[in-house]
């Protein structure tokens, strides 16, 4: 096997790209990339206004994302650039202490993305519920509608129209033809049309001059000491893992879309690698783009990591290049395109009247309090959390009823035997020591536990409560049917949490 991957695998993820052999690949991946290159620049250089920076810095960075990501092997066909999130974490430190000090954070934080991803934090992505993945879902096609609105208020009136025309043309054009990507099609009539007909819209250049030039590297200005470090680091880390979060789910979501599975690890570290890259050309660094990447995926069809790269590449091409043609873009277009992404991303089947109906509460209120999360942070990453840990309360509270006792007398009336079944942990074992009749109880008590699972020290310890009890009266007590991990923890934890 050989050592190292062609550059073209690397793009692909496999030997052989398909966009090699079959040129439909080729051509979906071209022009899916060049779809989200338009789509990119007015978001940079709004996540750069956010982060108070040029938007050269914006622009530079989704160039060197996008382009590192699909070089090192991030999740093919999802994009990353400069993000919204990544912005409001380190605008505080851009403002107080720098631009230097932001280039430094953007360094460390890839670092710092690298050794979490080399630990696994990745796996910890199976924690999270579907519920959840629904919220989140749901979340991003509100705030990514919602991110419009601005764009839609005390405009010319010609802007509404233009909006109008370009979710028909999406809508409709597909049914004529899907060799071209609707979005495409519906940037370049409404630009013509602006342009011929000299209407007085918002245009793409209005939100900021495009770079000239291709970014230099070179090392960040500022003290190289132990002082910068502590300054840089807090927001580093919450960079990488405000990043971490946003590109796992992301990547977690093209998964279900196209059917199929990538390395979250592999993406982590990739991440990583790539915001250390952006840092050392200047950049503000980022994470995975969730409305790039549905337009990528959703709305193109782009399956490869050749879409990513072309992307990048095409950002700065345009920029560069046909900086004036571009910039004449009326921002109606790439607005109609948003909103389609917004309409197409929101999963309609979760808020139908019969799927509430037969979805457990529990997992409705999940949802809907990571929706809300979300849409009042505008951080996803919050959401996520929020979200999870609420279903982690709804699970215990679900699972703590399960757990009853039986109580069953001998004839004799010598011995009671309590028979416990289900799951034993802190939510459940709380109300364990009041299910038992102490003092009615005969000189001998069995608690067979043959079918319940011993999970945590709050259960060892309700059981050492219970013998304390009825040792209290002179009662004998004997604990049965623990299997081999019910009884290992009860072995090693018996009698010793008293007084804790």
């Amino acid at each position: 096997m050989s050592s190292a991957l062609s550059p073209s695998a690397w793009l692909r993820g496999s030997r052989r790209p398909s966009w090699l052999s079959d040129p439909k690949v080729l051509r979906t991946e071209v022009l899916g990339g060049l779809v989200v290159a338009l789509a990119l620049i007015p978001e940079a250089i709004s996540f750069s206004i956010i982060a108070g920076v040029d938007p050269a810095v914006g622009l530079f960075a989704s160039f060197t994302m996008a382009v590192t990501i699909a070089l090192v092997g991030g999740r093919p066909a999802m994009i990353s650039a400069a993000t919204g999130a990544v912005a409001l974490v380190i605008a505080p430190l851009n403002r107080e202490h720098g631009f230097g000090y932001l280039v430094a954070a953007v360094i460390l934080a890839g670092a710092f993305q690298i050794v979490l991803g080399a630990l696994g934090v990745a796996k910890l992505m199976r924690f999270v519920p579907r519920s959840v993945m629904v919220g989140f879902v749901n979340s991003l096609a509100v705030l990514i509608f919602m991110a419009q609105v601005p764009e839609m208020t005390d405009v010319p009136w010609p802007v509404y129209p233009l909006i109008a025309a370009g979710l028909a043309m999406m809508v409709f054009f597909p049914k004529l033809t899907t060799v071209v990507p609707a979005p495409l099609v519906s940037i370049v009539i409404l630009t013509v049309i602006t342009v011929a007909a000299g209407i007085a819209v918002p245009t793409v250049g209005d939100r900021g001059d495009l770079p000239s030039s291709l970014p230099v590297p070179g090392l960040p200005d500022v003290p190289f000491t132990l002082d910068t470090l502590t300054t840089v680091a807090p927001y580093a880390f919450a960079m990488a893992l405000v990043g971490l979060m946003e590109s796992l789910m992301t990547a977690k979501l093209v998964d279900d879309i196209t059917d199929t599975r990538s390395s979250k690890t592999r993406e982590s570290v990739g991440q990583g690698v790539a915001n250390i890259v952006t840092g050392f050309f200047g950049g503000m660094g980022g994470c995975a783009m969730i409305g790039q990447t549905m337009i990528n995926v959703r709305v193109s069809g782009a399956r490869t990591r050749l879409s990513t790269f072309l992307a990048g590449a095409f950002l700065m091409v345009l920029c560069i290049v046909f900086g004036p043609v571009v910039s004449d873009i009326p921002m109606a277009a790439l607005v109609a395109v948003m909103v389609m992404v917004s309409v197409a991303t929101f999963d309609r089947h979760s808020i139908a009247p019969r799927t509430l109906r037969r979805m457990p509460l529990g997992e409705t209120v999940v949802m809907l309090v990571t929706v809300v999360c979300v849409v009042a942070t505008h951080n996803l990453a919050i959401g996520v959390v929020v979200g999870s840990v609420t279903a982690m309360v709804v699970f215990a509270r679900r699972v703590a009823r399960l757990a009853e006792v039986t109580a069953v007398t001998d004839p004799d009336g010598n011995t009671v035997v309590y028979r416990v079944t289900g799951e034993l942990f802190f939510a459940s074992s709380n109300e364990l020591a009041g299910r038992f009749s102490y003092a009615a109880d005969p000189d001998r008590v069995v608690i067979d536990l043959s079918a319940a699972h011993v999970w945590d020290a709050s259960s060892v310890a309700a059981l050492d409560a219970i013998e304390s009890k009825y040792a209290q009266r002179g009662k004998t007590v004997e604990i049965v049917g623990l299997n081999e991990p019910s009884a290992r923890i009860h072995r090693t934890l018996s009698g010793e949490l008293a007084g804790r």
